[in-house]
């Protein structure tokens, strides 16, 4: 029987590498990959559906799957997770000292379905009260001019956003005193510059490790998602991808915890592998809808309360059937 032929568009992540290279296939399939960086596999996913299989914003997933405009159907494969208390900066002289000094402000943030934002967005109100109705929006790029929304929203009049002019950037915007902050995944290139942006929580990682304890949830960025057309298809796909891309971390896992010949250029990988353990527990990075469940559906309730969802999508709606179901013998 022939195989099933792919174009796969992903970030060149260590847990998607053996993908990229070939080292581990995807059963029944023939997969053309596409090593792209992850903004633009989600614009020419969204925007033309050019892929079969490709990474996906969370935030813009959530916006389709709620909206029914999804053409995309995610598999439990999360490769982007990140806490985002470091995703908040502020502008030098704004005041702004604390989160509760937020409300009332203008901050900007590159779009406001950004994963990244919808995360930011729920530790501010559920940590410290304030919601995404209590600050005015602004939309745009971060350095360069031009950036709009992936999918389009229809946000209630409670959210109040605004976009940059055709030739303005966050980063410009913050040096000319219009916004007070920014929330973005990349940090402005103004941060550390005299008059720049600086991090509200210089204490980041310990508030980070905080959370987690508090809450079990690492936040996820982004999904894996294949044509529904496909998935409908071939029922046997999704479970295919699944198990690839489960392999594919594995030899990652173990990259990590090869101290003999250090695989990533930082000194003290073995010290922060056991830190992070010590904290998140050895699977830390898991993938599949029960081990994540508790975050799935933190992200459904911010994606409601910040308007990007007028009700909360179900988890199990959210992927394909199956995919993500270990086979027990």
């Amino acid at each position: 029987m022939a195989k099933l032929a792919l174009s796969m568009a992903l970030h060149p992540y260590d847990r998607t590498q053996a993908i990229l290279d070939g080292t581990v296939t995807v059963e029944g399939c023939s997969v053309n990959t596409i090593p792209l960086g992850a903004e633009e596999a989600f614009a020419r996913a969204i925007g033309s559906q050019q892929f079969d299989v490709t990474e996906m914003s969370l935030g813009s997933y959530l916006v389709q799957s709620a909206s029914g405009t999804a053409e995309y159907l995610a598999i439990p494969v999360f490769l982007s997770r990140s806490f985002r208390h470091g995703a908040i900066y502020v502008r030098e002289g704004s005041g702004i000292d604390s989160p509760e000094d937020l409300r009332g402000r203008r901050v900007g943030v590159p779009e406001y379905q950004m994963t990244a934002a919808l995360w930011a967005r729920g530790l501010l109100q559920d940590d410290h009260g304030i919601s995404a109705g209590d600050i005015a929006w602004t939309t745009g790029g971060l350095e360069q001019a031009g950036r709009h929304e992936k999918a389009p929203l229809r946000l209630p009049e409670t959210i109040r956003v605004t976009s940059c002019g055709p030739s303005e950037t966050l980063t410009g915007l913050a040096q000319q005193g219009q916004i007070d902050a920014i929330i973005s995944a990349r940090a402005p290139s103004s941060v550390g510059q005299p008059g720049g942006m600086r991090h509200l929580f210089p204490d980041r990682r310990a508030r980070e490790e905080d959370y987690f304890r508090r809450t079990g949830i690492f936040p996820i960025m982004h999904v894996v998602a294949l044509r529904r057309s496909l998935a409908k298809a071939h029922p046997w796909l999704a479970q295919s991808l699944f198990k690839a891309f489960s392999a594919a971390k594995a030899r990652a896992m173990d990259g990590l915890r090869e101290v003999g010949v250090l695989q990533v250029m930082l000194p003290w990988l073995a010290d922060d592998l056991a830190r992070t353990q010590a904290v998140m527990g050895s699977d830390f990075w898991p993938y599949g809808v029960g081990p994540n469940r508790a975050t799935l559906e933190t992200a459904v309730r911010h994606a409601q309360e910040q308007g990007l969802t007028r009700e909360r999508v179900p988890v199990e709606a959210l992927f394909a059937p199956g995919s993500g179901s270990d086979v027990k013998i």
